[in-house]
């Protein structure tokens, strides 16, 4: 189990995680207060920890909520980035639906 960092006055410590098909990252960040879902962003594409992944347009959530850049973070924060849906659910569901009335 990873250590849990030291709390410093004036600073938050935040978690930024990705997960993909193949691979999963997780990189923690000191941050100073206060401090945002941007700032975050801001200081995980700067360390270059997240390749491949944009990071000014992913879709990104706190604790499984969505939120947007301007979301207020406090120490201990999970930031997740999203990866873009592989088929739109609604087409999806429409196209079960022609398939399951052929059927009839």
């Amino acid at each position: 189990m990873p250590e849990r960092p030291v709390e410093v006055e004036g600073e938050l410590c935040v978690e930024v995680i990705h997960a993909d098909p193949v691979c999963q990252i997780a990189r923690t960040y000191r941050l100073a207060a206060p401090a945002t879902v941007a700032t975050a962003l801001a200081h995980a594409a700067a360390a270059g920890d997240f390749p491949g992944v944009d990071l000014g347009l992913a879709a990104v959530g706190v604790w499984g909520v969505a939120v947007g850049p301007a979301h207020p973070l406090r120490s201990g924060d999970r930031v997740e980035i999203y990866r873009p849906l592989a088929v739109d659910p609604k087409a999806e569901r429409r196209r079960r639906a022609a398939r399951g009335r052929q059927r009839l």
